[in-house]
């Protein structure tokens, strides 16, 4: 994702000094350095530059986000969040990074979407109470 050389596959380019306002969709990689308001859906990557503002709900496969963003984020597989990324909004990714000085403001949810474990052992135990509610009650009796 966005390797060296890589910018000769960028599809869209959003300067610093552009603003952008509604829904921004497109099927390749999207670099941001400017101010966009909406959305943004990409089917490729997007990057985010340090100086970037975007208001917006965003979706893509992968990001990279330097800059601030005001809005949920869903990424299919990997977000990268630069020491100087300012997120005020719910994350949603398979993998993520957050580099020291990061600033995260919302729920994180990160990883494949499987019933949790935790669930499993929750039921296993209330199960298992009403198995062990005659021996607490004994021992208590012998006290």
């Amino acid at each position: 994702m966005f390797k060296q050389g890589s910018e000769n596959e960028v599809e869209t380019i959003i300067g610093l000094s552009v603003q952008v306002e509604g829904n921004f969709v497109a099927n390749g990689d999207i670099v941001i350095e400017g101010t966009v308001s909406g959305s943004i859906k990409t089917e490729k990557n997007l990057r985010v530059g340090k100086d970037a503002k975007i208001f917006a709900e965003i979706s893509a496969a992968n990001a990279v986000i330097a800059g601030e963003v005001q809005g949920n984020i869903t990424i299919r597989e990997s977000l990268e969040l630069d020491g100087s990324a300012k997120v005020f909004g719910d994350i949603k990714t398979k993998t993520i990074v957050i580099a020291q000085g990061a600033v995260v403001q919302g729920k994180c949810s990160a990883g494949e979407e499987k019933k949790s474990k935790f669930e499993k052992i929750d039921e296993f135990s209330r199960q298992d109470k009403g198995k062990h509610k005659d021996r607490i009650g004994e021992s208590d009796q012998l006290v």
